[in-house]
Parts: C-alpha cells; sequence; structure tokens
C-alpha cells in the first residue's frame, strides 16, 4: 500500500531543498529528497536570482520524488524569503529575471519615492518595517525607470508564486508572501488603493490575493510528462519562508515570542490584529501576514550572518576553522566585548572580522585580535539585540513574555541558545529545525482536510520533533 506523502520546496538566501513528508505512526516524519545551492549572480550592474537554476533543480528533485517506491504524493507547498519576485508578459512569458533583495537600484528612487508619500504614511497603511528592499520599492523603480516594465509588465508574481505558476499555469499573489513587501493594509488584509494611488501604480498588474491552505492548481501536462509526477494538487501555503516557520512552531501560549534563527534572524509574536501605534512605527516593527488570519508582528533582525562572514574571511586567509572551532574559540575567551548587531556597517561588509575589530577599537578602545574574542564579540552583540528586542514586544503588547520558541537550523548552534538565555533571562525552548518544511506541510495537510486545524498540526509537531530547554 503506497504511503500519502507532501513535498515541501523551501528556499532560502543560499539553498533550497525539497522534503517528503508523511504521517508514520502519529508522527510526521521528513526526508530531504534533493537539495542544491541558491547562488545569486552578477550581470551588469544588477544582483540578480538566477531563476531558470532555481527551477531547474525544483524540477529534479520532482523527478527524485517520482521514483520513490511506494509514496503517493498528494501535494506540493511552496516557501521562500520575502519581497522579491518577477513579471510576466501579456502572452504569461517571464518578462524579467527576479533581483537580489540586495541589489542597491531602489537607493536612487527613495527620494522622489517619499515626495508621493511619507515613510509615516506608509507605515499606518501596512505596518511594514521600513527596509529598502521592500517590494513596494521595487516596484515603484520599475514603474518609474524600467522602460521594458512599463511597456510589456503585465502581472507581477512574488518568488513562491512564480514558482508555482510555471508548475500549475495560475497566476495569484499568497498572501503572506505579499504582506512583506508593504503593498497590503495590514488592517484590511488587501492591497492597499490608497497607496497605489498615492504612488501612481497601477493595482492591476497585482494577482488576487489567496490565503495560506489554498489549493491553486494541479501541476500541468507538461510538468507531469516532465517529472513523471502524476496530477499533483498544489497547495498555497504560509508562502514566505517565515510564515511557514511560525506555523511549525509548536507554540502554546500567547506570552511566547518565536525566533527563527538563520543567516536573518526574526523575533516576533502571533498577534490577532496588527499593532500601528506611535511606538511600533518609531521601533520599526512589522505587522507580516501569517497563516489562520494571523499577524506575525515582528522583527528582522541580524543573525548567523556574523559568523558566516566571518568564517568565509577566515577560511580566505587559509585557517580552514569549522562552525564548531568557532565556539570552541569563543567559550575559551575570556573577553566580554558586543557589539551593536544592529548598527548598518554589518548588514554587507567586505571583511566581517576587520568591521567587528574597527568597531571594538572605536567603541572600547581594544584592538581584538584572536578568533574567540572577535566571534564572542558578535554572539554578545545577538544576545543584548535579542533582549532589547524581546522587551520592546513587552512593551508593545502589554504582555509578560516568559519563553522564547527558537527554531530554524540556527538552533543547532547550542552557544547561542544558551547566550540567549543567559542575556534575556527567558526560557528558551529550541526545536524544530525544520520549521519552515513542516509549517509548510501542516498548510498542506489543511488544505486537503488531513488535519482540522493548526493547532491540530502543532501538537503534532510536538509529539514528532525533539526540543531542548535551555535556561540562565
Amino acid at each position: 500500500m503506497s504511503k500519502k506523502a507532501y513535498i515541501a520546496i523551501d528556499l532560502g538566501a543560499s539553498s533550497g531543498r525539497l522534503i517528503l513528508g508523511s504521517m508514520e505512526e502519529n508522527k510526521l516524519k521528513l526526508e530531504e529528497i534533493h537539495r542544491f545551492p541558491n547562488e545569486p549572480v552578477y550581470l551588469g550592474n544588477t544582483f540578480y536570482w538566477d531563476f531558470m537554476r532555481i527551477f531547474h533543480e525544483i524540477k529534479k528533485g520532482l523527478k527524485k520524488a517520482a521514483k520513490l517506491p511506494d509514496i503517493d504524493i498528494t501535494s506540493i507547498g511552496i516557501d521562500t524569503w520575502g519581497v522579491d519576485g518577477a513579471w510576466l508578459d501579456k502572452k504569461g512569458k517571464l518578462l524579467t529575471n527576479p533581483v537580489h533583495y540586495r541589489d542597491s537600484r531602489t537607493n536612487d528612487i527613495m527620494d522622489d519615492f517619499y515626495s508621493q508619500i511619507t515613510d509615516s504614511k506608509l507605515y499606518d497603511i501596512t505596518g511594514i518595517q521600513k527596509m529598502s528592499f521592500n517590494t513596494v520599492y521595487q516596484l515603484y523603480y520599475d514603474f518609474k525607470t524600467n522602460e521594458v516594465v512599463k511597456a510589456f509588465g503585465d502581472k507581477w508574481l512574488f518568488m513562491p508564486d512564480l514558482i508555482a505558476y510555471f508548475l500549475t499555469g495560475a497566476t495569484f499573489n499568497e498572501y503572506t508572501i505579499a504582506s512583506t513587501g508593504a503593498l497590503l493594509d495590514a488592517t484590511k488584509r488587501e492591497y492597499s488603493k490608497e497607496l497605489f494611488e498615492a504612488l501612481e501604480m497601477p493595482i492591476d498588474k497585482m494577482q488576487k490575493l489567496v490565503m495560506p491552505g489554498t489549493v491553486v492548481g494541479s501541476l500541468t501536462e507538461l510538468i507531469q510528462e516532465e517529472t513523471g509526477l502524476s496530477n499533483v494538487k498544489v497547495v498555497a501555503v504560509g508562502s514566505h519562508d517565515t510564515a511557514s516557520a511560525v506555523a511549525g512552531s509548536p507554540l502554546e501560549s500567547e506570552n511566547e515570542v518565536y525566533l527563527c534563527c538563520g543567516t536573518w534572524c526574526l523575533m516576533g509574536m502571533e498577534l490577532k490584529e496588527p499593532i500601528l501605534d506611535e511606538k511600533s512605527k518609531d521601533f520599526n516593527i512589522t505587522n507580516e501576514g501569517g497563516v489562520e488570519g494571523t499577524i506575525r508582528y515582528l522583527k528582522n533582525i541580524n543573525g548567523l550572518w556574523f559568523l558566516q562572514q566571518l568564517r568565509k574571511v577566515w577560511n580566505e586567509r587559509g585557517l580552514n576553522v569549522s562552525f564548531p572551532d568557532i565556539i570552541a574559540a569563543v567559550k575559551n575567551s575570556k573577553s566580554d566585548y558586543a557589539v551593536d548587531a544592529k548598527d548598518d556597517r554589518f548588514l554587507a561588509p567586505l571583511d566581517m572580522e576587520k568591521e567587528i575589530i574597527a568597531y571594538c577599537k572605536e567603541t572600547y578602545g581594544v584592538t581584538l585580535s584572536e578568533i574567540g574574542d572577535i566571534a564572542k564579540a558578535a554572539y554578545n552583540g545577538l544576545g543584548i539585540l535579542y533582549k532589547e528586542i524581546l522587551e520592546a514586544f513587552e512593551e508593545m503588547t502589554g504582555k509578560n513574555i516568559n519563553v522564547i520558541r527558537m527554531v530554524g537550523g540556527g538552533i543547532q548552534d547550542q552557544y547561542l541558545c544558551q547566550k540567549v538565555a543567559d542575556i534575556t533571562g527567558k526560557k528558551v525552548v529550541a526545536g524544530p529545525i525544520e520549521a519552515s518544511c513542516i509549517g509548510n506541510m501542516l498548510m498542506q495537510m489543511k488544505a486537503l482536510g488531513d488535519i482540522k486545524s493548526l493547532e491540530e498540526g502543532r501538537k503534532i509537531v510536538k509529539d514528532s520533533f525533539e526540543q531542548k530547554e535551555y535556561r540562565q
């Protein structure tokens, strides 16, 4: 008898993978089918995502899935990073290649943008924190400067919607991913006509919003022929990877925050309604859409980018250090300095080590030279930042937060988990690692009627995956 299974296509900023999920003895089991690097490319002076390669690798993974014995693949869900996407022309052909959120092209249109609408008004409408790569700036840039888009751009699709389109032929914008771009009215949960009119952008280029847990179509005959799969359903899940990660977090009360750990970290709370007051605006907290009609009230903050970039620099120097090597050096360090982890100088430095050394020299008058001391300054800075943001959430929501629920690949760094517990004084519960894939699958299961609610799904998560506690 074939086993019913779901596929999560999960794309991050550096890699992509296809994960197979199935229920065995009332527990969710995961199996990685295919993994591939997601390497952005420079062409001319623009930083692109390599969409052709990404889609090719997805089809390779689907071909592998089709060959698995005794497996009945019933659905596929897609989640990716936020804000980015691409244009289709009137014939449904790919008009533009997706541009990377770290590309600098929007920098030159900011003054013009804010002559049309203030950043304060933008927050009042969308509740999204101000970041230069938000979709609203990308679209404004296209409509102001991109002659190809102005002449031929017909439909805007966010990255997971773009993948779904080429799998099914259906065009839509999934709610959680659309909410990341500062385009929606946070309260009404729909595109803001006021915003599009103020910016003189055509709202009809956006596609209908669909909610997580919606079956949006099935694999086209061409994709079926290419991959060997049958008429498999494609489900719009929480298509923003953080929306899926939060869905896959076994939250148990309103007095918990989640901390999704990866290259970036996102700390937030699951709320029923957005918070759009002046305090929230001043602290630049975002109100993104979540599954089941929730709001992800969160802060997008620096994360393991620090350690990834330090390791890159050290290995380019020939030191050949692993992450366990770095952590061992940190544990032996007697130094206790901390960088300001939210300082823009650490967003995209050419040399992270030099930037940390320079910061500590300027701030403390010391010159750090040992690997452990330099990395510890980064870890301390992250812990202090998380404490600051946690206290802000307590102030904004009026809740006494008692648990930090850490999920994602970053929880494999047990030193970071313990550092967060030590600096914040809160209980940390770490797990599961594969939260985004799990949340992706939960919404597939709900769409197909295999579970009745997110609450039921989270109980499955709690029973299926290890969680480790850390205390001060």
